[in-house]
């Protein structure tokens, strides 16, 4: 937040969010963990910050390009610098911001965009919560509300992929009035691990590229070390990969069994399983808005002369990437050792993810003949693979014929399927407020 201290005591927002967790897209990223740093004096290192989860000083941060041979080092050094979790973070920040006046709501889930006479957007309002499966009203039924600004902005804190930030994105066509190009996308995947302490050293992170990742998939790992004996793994895999048999949930639970990180979780135990989709678009998928759209327009026209180095293009949309399933080979990932490596029903126990089964299934789909007529023939069933919590199944139906079914309480609001699909087939929508995994050191 650049606001100044002044303006932050004069600013009495409104925030309608699913749950304080979700804060964390207003404040950083959608990752799970935070590099805050203090020279900007915002934050001061040194000083008591009253419960805060900063703790720990970010001490090095080494890349390495990882194959099961070897390990090549390139180090980069952050400094000031505090290492944390972004779950305990956005708790601490939201207790901050509700002593400077700010008005928080979990457990709604803002599901529609409001306009005024003027096609301006107004503000949002909650969708409707007691609905049964079958649609009709449970004993407990709630009305949404509408929020509408007492200012005049609507800030929309979604994180990657909001599913009202994609209607505004569309309705009022921002991506072609600011000349941006498709979004791209990635799926991270983490698990918080707690670990000997002869091992452990705060503060440091590891950056990895390569490996178990084939050379046409771009992607790689992470591991920070957090404070408590706690260390975050995680392997980030773009989701332009062509493979449609690819797994970025067995590739993670690969990638934990090289001999550079084996040691390290050996004699651990895993905390907290998650998921999430993080923006890889870079500047050429961000609207610049009017001032500064003008301003690199005249840039790249005057100065640069049509030569500016950020109009690369990114290639096909990521679900456009996927290609039919004859094209590749089948992967055999090596079964779970139940030690290092786990399979999907344990980590999604690790999430915390709850959803109260009686409600409409908040992923849609447009078509529901696709699955069977085109995903499942063309693509080998792709969405049983990239979804890293088994929302989507291929079972037989009666005559053997294979149909999808969706498991859509164990969603874990990644929005892998939204973005994945190959014929954008799915539709994420917002659940019951509330529901979601339940994150609390990711």
């Amino acid at each position: 937040m650049s606001a100044n201290d002044n303006n932050l005591e004069k600013l009495h927002h409104l925030l309608a969010l699913r749950g304080l967790d979700r804060l964390l897209a207003v404040m950083v990223s959608d990752c799970g963990w935070a590099f805050v740093r203090w020279s900007d004096g915002v934050l001061r290192g040194g000083e008591d910050y009253g419960g805060s989860p900063f703790a720990v000083i970010l001490s090095v941060c080494p890349l390495h390009w990882l194959s099961w041979e070897f390990v090549l080092v390139e180090s980069a050094v952050t400094r000031n610098s505090f290492l944390c979790s972004l779950s305990q973070l956005v708790r601490w920040m939201a207790t901050k911001a509700e002593e400077l006046g700010v008005e928080i709501y979990p457990g709604f889930a803002a599901s529609e965009i409001l306009y005024n006479k003027n096609h301006e957007v107004a503000g949002i309002a909650t969708n409707d919560m007691g609905i049964a499966k079958d649609g009709s009203r449970k004993d407990n039924f709630q009305r949404g509300v509408e929020l509408k600004g007492m200012w005049r902005v609507t800030l929309l804190s979604e994180g990657c992929r909001g599913s009202l930030s994609e209607k505004i994105i569309k309705e009022y066509k921002l991506r072609e009035k600011g000349k941006a190009q498709h979004q791209t996308y990635a799926l991270g995947i983490k698990e918080v691990w707690e670990i000997d302490a002869s091992k452990h050293q705060p503060g440091f992170v590891l950056h990895t590229l390569g490996w178990p990742l084939d050379y046409n998939t771009y992607g790689g790992s992470f591991i920070y070390h957090m404070k408590d004996n706690l260390v975050s793994v995680g392997l980030v895999v773009a989701l332009n990969y062509q493979n449609p048999f690819l797994n970025p949930y067995e590739e993670f639970q690969k990638l934990k069994h090289h001999p550079a990180i084996k040691p390290m979780l050996e004699g651990g135990s895993v905390i907290q399983y998650g998921a999430r989709t993080l923006n890889e678009g870079g500047f050429q998928a961000f609207d610049y808005g009017l001032v500064p759209g003008l301003t690199m327009s005249a840039i790249e026209h005057y100065i640069l002369r049509g030569r500016s180095p950020w109009t690369l293009k990114h290639g096909k949309p990521d679900h456009e990437a996927t290609n039919v399933a004859n094209l590749h080979s089948p992967i055999h990932y090596p079964k779970p050792d139940g030690v290092i490596s786990f399979d999907m029903p344990t980590s999604l126990y690790r999430s915390n993810t709850n959803h109260d089964h009686d409600q409409p299934a908040h992923l849609r789909l447009k078509d529901p003949l696709i699955p069977q007529q085109v995903n499942f023939p063309e693509f080998a069933g792709p969405e049983s693979r990239y979804c890293p919590a088994r929302v989507y199944e291929y079972l037989p139906d009666d005559s053997g014929d294979m149909k999808l079914q969706i498991n859509a309480q164990n969603c874990l609001h990644c929005k892998a399927c939204d973005i994945k699909d190959p014929k954008q087939n799915i539709e994420w929508t917002v659940p019951e407020g509330g529901g979601g995994p339940g994150y609390s050191v990711m």
